[in-house]
């Protein structure tokens, strides 16, 4: 029994010392991860670990998807569903039918079906990726927002194709006609039935509060619960269930002020988890997978396999570019309505859009999920590794860079249109106060609602110094000494209360809480 718990323990201890050494290098996790997958490759005398297909994307897909559901800027996407309609449905499509192509003409003997299958694997693009590399580049903010939902939509888009291709592989019968009409139906139906199961989240949410009940750890086992209320109903009835689980994280997000503070701020931490763990998952998984091939190949096939490998990958990259570019400036040439209400952007905008093309971890799961008695599933795994090494390391460790020397940053706005939000917020909260005051009848009421009041002009005051303009003002230098002296403060609790813990004046249970405040308090300075 206790032989069984080894590869968990390995896998724990690659996925720390991986997320260790991506931090000292200053490379972004997916990076490593699928270096790290490649290499591990190549080491011999590695365990073979078999899951079903199946299974894979039953542990990945639900969670990833919905992650992504979750924290997705609704109101931005509405406003941007035409550039990511585009991209998510538009490209794949394009890229899909365009690989197969490129695939079937140059790896041999592989069938038109299986073709289809790698098209649809490499299509999608991966959000997390893109996000994760240019999170410190303060990229405006509309790319980032076409990025992140054309990478939502788009795996479902490209599954559905998947799923009619693996058939079409697997039965030899393909009909066009049905899979444009099935196409609309499994993606309305996945939508409806997300909408559903979200719903049915949601109300437990209104019943635990209902029933005052509230306890962050419940709520956020609901949340877990939530990805497959949404995706396995969907999967059931046929109908698209990575839509589904999509539609309800962004519904859920939508309505997570029905949930406690301390769920949200824990439920955060949770979704980064455990999108961080099953990247890692995957990716190392995929190691072992390519170990298996490449013990098993020869040598010619090894080098017909990664010249397969090459040319799919540059395929792909190109094929984005050629995209890309006529998606963002035909429409408005064609279109003076569009022309009118949505400018053109400059080039240098579709250039990061295509060069931020990653694949990731929904391609790796597709890849893995091919059925074992598909003739072509050892190649086509292979080949996705290919393309998404290529587009990872090699576009995705340039793309600093290229935004660099493209001069394409964020202008400050929404940054300086958040402090506005948090000062307005504060000033409504102040205003609060005044109505309550003919209420008070005692004295510290009106002691405590000073200290209150205090306090949020404070906090105003030092929110109205980061609008101030110019780096050098003596407004800036008082707020850098303000972060400065709280921190000191700050730090200066935390070791008071950790020699108490030690020397056993405290029990645990009050240093945790006590702990907690000071996080919560720090946290809220780094972020002001």
């Amino acid at each position: 029994m206790a032989d069984n718990g080894w590869p968990i323990f390995g896998f724990l201890m690659a996925t720390a010392a991986l997320a260790v050494f991506s931090k000292r290098i200053g490379v972004a996790y997916p990076i490593v991860f699928v270096v790290a997958g490649a290499l591990l490759g190549f080491v011999p005398n590695l365990p073979a670990i078999q899951l079903q297909p199946d299974t894979i994307f039953l542990i990945v897909l639900p969670i990833i998807l919905f992650s992504g559901g979750w924290t997705t800027d609704w109101t931005e996407f509405k406003r941007n569903l035409r550039p990511i309609g585009l991209a998510a449905i538009g490209l794949v499509t394009f890229t899909t039918v365009m690989v197969a192509g490129i695939a079937h003409a140059v790896i041999t003997g592989i069938s038109w079906p299986a073709a289809f299958v790698l098209g649809a694997i490499v299509a999608p693009t991966d959000a997390i990726a893109a996000e994760v590399i240019a999170d410190d580049l303060s990229l405006p903010r509309r790319i980032m927002t076409i990025i992140s939902g054309e990478a939502l939509v788009n795996d479902a888009s490209s599954l559905i194709i998947y799923r009619f291709a693996i058939v079409a592989a697997l039965t030899g019968t393909f009909v066009a006609s049905h899979v444009v009409t099935q196409f609309f139906l499994v993606s309305i139906g996945g939508i409806a039935i997300g909408l559903a199961g979200a719903m049915v989240i949601s109300w437990a949410h209104q019943f635990i509060r209902w029933r005052d009940l509230d306890d962050e750890v419940l709520e956020n086992v609901i949340n877990l619960f939530a990805p497959f209320a949404c995706y396995l109903p969907a999967e059931a009835l046929g109908v698209s269930g990575v839509l589904a689980a999509v539609t309800g994280g962004i519904y859920l997000s939508r309505r997570s002020s029905k949930m406690s503070p301390d769920a949200r701020i824990v439920g955060y931490s949770v979704w980064e988890m455990m999108t961080y763990l099953l990247n890692a998952f995957v990716f190392l998984l995929l190691g072992l997978q390519l170990h298996r091939i490449v013990t098993t190949l020869g040598h010619d096939s090894f080098e017909r396999l990664m010249v397969y490998g090459i040319v799919i990958s540059i395929a792909v990259i190109l094929l984005r570019f050629i995209w890309i570019y006529p998606a963002t400036y035909v429409p408005r040439w064609v279109s003076k309505y569009i022309r009118e209400v949505d400018p053109a952007p400059p080039w240098t905008w579709p250039a990061i859009l295509s060069w931020a093309g990653m694949r990731g971890v929904v391609s790796l799961a597709a890849a893995l999920a091919i059925p074992t008695s598909m003739v072509d599933r050892d190649a086509i795994i292979f080949v996705t590794f290919c393309v998404i090494f290529a587009t990872l390391v090699i576009m995705g460790s340039t793309l600093p860079f290229v935004i660099r020397f493209l001069h394409v940053m964020d202008d400050g706005r929404m940054d300086k249109r958040e402090i506005e939000i948090r000062i307005n917020a504060l000033e409504e909260g102040m205003s609060r106060l005044r109505q309550l005051e003919p209420t008070f009848d005692s004295e510290v009421e009106w002691e405590v609602e000073g200290r209150i009041v205090a306090e949020y002009q404070h906090r105003i005051q030092h929110l109205r110094g980061h609008l101030e303009l110019g780096p050098e003002s003596e407004q800036e230098t008082e707020n850098a000494v303000d972060h400065r002296l709280q921190n000191a403060a700050l730090q200066a609790e935390r070791q008071a209360i950790q020699g108490m813990r030690r020397n056993g004046k405290i029990p645990d249970d009050i240093y945790r809480a006590i702990e907690y405040d000071l996080d919560l308090s720090e946290s809220r300075l780094r972020q002001s």
